[in-house]
């Protein structure tokens, strides 16, 4: 449970981050920061619409979040959740059309490999953001970089890259940019947690008794 709050809190930091490094851009990006007397004056995460790809544990827990900041909340999934309070859009593009922010947090399959094209790229647009902590193949990072640096997107954060450990030279040089290396887990209580739990299936097979995390 532990990676779980970290990698939702991870997100969390990601977009604060990610809006407030965005001290230029192109002068049709609508969301220009504003220069005061030399100070510089960023975008913030509060009151944005947030849309989540995938609401499983990690993607819950991040909206869960983003309601702390007064954002609005939106999501997509192959099935819409009926005990979900979010509001559900039943296509990608939709969802991307209706979000300032859209975070990918669904797992890597055949149908989710480059979710993220350029249809939903260009939905999103130049005032929104992209957000991927799930798999670096969920993006079409070919198409992503062409939206950056066009203009297209308004920006970009991501802990996961399609061709790790690789990536693109493109994005270290465009200011609207966050890139992490996976560390979602990366804390004393997570790590922890984690060999507990390694130690907590060693006792149960040897005891015989069931796995606390079995294989499915």
């Amino acid at each position: 449970m532990y990676h779980v709050v970290r990698f939702a809190e991870l997100q969390s930091y990601n977009c604060v981050i990610l809006l407030i490094k965005i001290v230029y851009m192109c002068s049709h990006v609508v969301f220009l920061p504003v220069i005061f007397q030399q100070e510089i004056v960023s975008l913030q995460f509060s009151r944005k619409t947030v849309g989540v790809i995938g609401l499983g544990r990690i993607g819950t827990a991040i909206l869960k979040r983003a309601e702390g900041f007064n954002c609005s909340i939106c999501y997509y999934s192959r099935t819409q959740k009926q005990e979900s309070k979010y509001k559900y859009y039943p296509s990608l593009v939709e969802l991307a059309s209706n979000c300032g922010i859209l975070v990918v947090a669904c797992s890597l399959t055949e149908e989710t490999h480059h979710i993220i094209k350029w249809e939903v790229i260009n939905a999103l647009g130049p005032k929104g953001f992209l957000i991927n902590i799930g798999r670096g193949k969920h993006v079409d990072e070919t198409e992503l970089v062409s939206a950056l640096l066009e203009g297209r997107l308004g920006g970009a954060g991501h802990d996961v890259f399609e061709n790790e450990p690789h990536v693109p030279e493109e994005l270290f040089g465009i200011e609207n940019v966050v890139l992490l290396p996976h560390v979602g887990s990366g804390t004393v209580e997570t790590r922890t947690a984690m060999a507990d739990l390694v130690l907590g299936n060693l006792e149960a097979h040897f005891l015989g008794k069931p796995l606390l995390t079995p294989l499915v």
